[in-house]
């Protein structure tokens, strides 16, 4: 598919790796529809690069909300007459030991509220973005691409039960619809990246972050533009269907 001109929905596009998608690839001449919970990041991110309301949505969007995600959608088709890819980025932890003990006795455990918080953004909200967004590009009849942001924890990370769990989920989701999308001339791919140098990471303690960059074999973490490109990557090659693409410097967990 060819970027120019194209309809590309981000959603979490405030965050540092959805800010980055945006700035790429409005530069290779995409139309964005840039969703997030708060609108106001996401006008000052379309300000920052100067792009006109013909070129670019900005829309509040709940994404664990069906009516929310619905009418997105059709808002932005009826923007821009068209959507043709969807990037499915929003995401949270919500980090936690299973359970916590010391000296024989429960400290915590993880909350079936934090549970529920992660498994709503980030695997429910994957299967009704695409769910709509697939709608919206099957009654068009003219294809489309799904992009979902899975993570290097979908293999499963000490502290994250819930979030490994959903990014699991979220690469299996790629697979189904890989299968089922394809006779709609709809592709539909994964990006699983490792640390990232996003403002989340960043703000970590400077031992930590330097731990962190040791058990990488690339030597340091890597930076959101990166995982901008691989998107990219993905929208421009069309034979790409039904893949994984682990963006993490060699690192395994």
């Amino acid at each position: 598919m060819k970027l120019e001109n194209s309809v590309i929905v981000i959603t979490g596009a405030a965050g540092g790796l959805g800010s980055a998608m945006a700035r790429r690839l409005a530069g290779s001449g995409a139309r964005l529809a840039l969703l997030d919970m708060n609108a106001s990041p996401l006008e000052e991110l379309a300000a920052e690069m100067d792009l006109t309301q013909d070129r670019c949505l900005t829309l509040e969007c709940d994404v664990s909300g069906e009516d929310s995600v619905d009418g997105a959608m059709a808002r932005v088709r009826e923007h821009f007459g068209r959507l043709d890819v969807l990037v499915n980025n929003a995401g949270i932890t919500r980090d936690g030991l299973l359970v916590k003990f010391r000296d024989g006795e429960l400290q915590s455990r993880m909350s079936l509220e934090h549970w529920r918080q992660v498994v709503d953004v980030n695997l429910t909200g994957v299967f009704l973005c695409g769910r709509a967004a697939a709608e919206q590009m099957a009654r068009a009849g003219d294809g489309g691409v799904i992009v979902n942001i899975s993570s290097i924890s979908r293999h499963g990370n000490m502290g994250q039960t819930n979030y490994s769990a959903t990014k699991a989920g979220v690469q299996a989701i790629t697979v189904a619809w890989s299968k089922e999308l394809a006779r709609l001339g709809i592709r539909t791919a994964s990006i699983s990246p490792g640390f990232i140098r996003t403002d989340l990471v960043t703000a970590m303690k400077p031992e930590a972050l330097e731990k962190m960059s040791r058990a990488i074999p690339a030597g340091r973490l890597g930076v959101p533009d990166e995982i901008a490109v691989t998107v990219q990557f993905i929208i421009e090659n069309d034979f790409v269907n039904g893949r994984d693409f682990g963006i993490d410097g060699g690192m395994r967990l």
